[in-house]
């Protein structure tokens, strides 16, 4: 692991691209076009952001925002904003990227009046499910055969707002 004094956030641009594909691709088993990325940063420009280190993009979140009925009270109808994807290069994780990353994110779709957050993630990826936990984020349910690969995923869910006050 790399010990980070200090990362910086902003937002996706559309030469960020390679680097991104790159962390995708070493990170997730699940992977998307040049075009899918693109398209998402056209219509969402605001929940793309990228982490740097050293100018080094070694982290991103990537969302859009959807309208159906409520994760959380299936009676609603809502705004939600939808993590597609986050990765952390495995040398920068355990460091607060990915919180923060999730935390920033979350801020930014309530400018597209997201009034809540979900996230699809491996049954088996116990370090992410933490980090979502902490972050406020509740199981909804399993979603059986979610991935390529067969296996289950939890949607969690939360309310927005994000307070920064219910990490302390």
């Amino acid at each position: 692991m790399i010990q980070v004094k200090t990362f910086q956030l902003r937002p996706f641009k559309a030469e960020d691209l390679d680097h991104v594909m790159k962390i995708n691709l070493t990170c997730l088993p699940e992977n998307y076009s040049p075009f899918f990325f693109l398209e998402l940063h056209e219509h969402y420009p605001r929940t793309f952001i990228v982490a740097e280190v050293d100018r080094q993009i070694v982290g991103y979140v990537m969302c859009r925002i959807e309208s159906g009925f409520s994760q959380l009270r299936r009676i609603e109808f809502a705004k939600k904003g939808h993590v597609v994807s986050i990765a952390v290069m495995p040398d920068y994780r355990k460091q607060g990227i990915a919180k923060t990353l999730m935390i920033e994110v979350m801020k930014e779709m309530e400018t597209y009046n997201a009034t809540e957050c979900f996230l699809e993630v491996r049954v088996t990826n116990q370090p992410a499910i933490n980090l979502y936990k902490k972050l406020g984020f509740q199981i909804t349910r399993t979603i059986k055969a979610y991935y390529h690969d067969g296996e289950d995923a939890y949607e969690m869910c939360r309310k927005l707002p994000y307070k920064e006050t219910e990490n302390l």
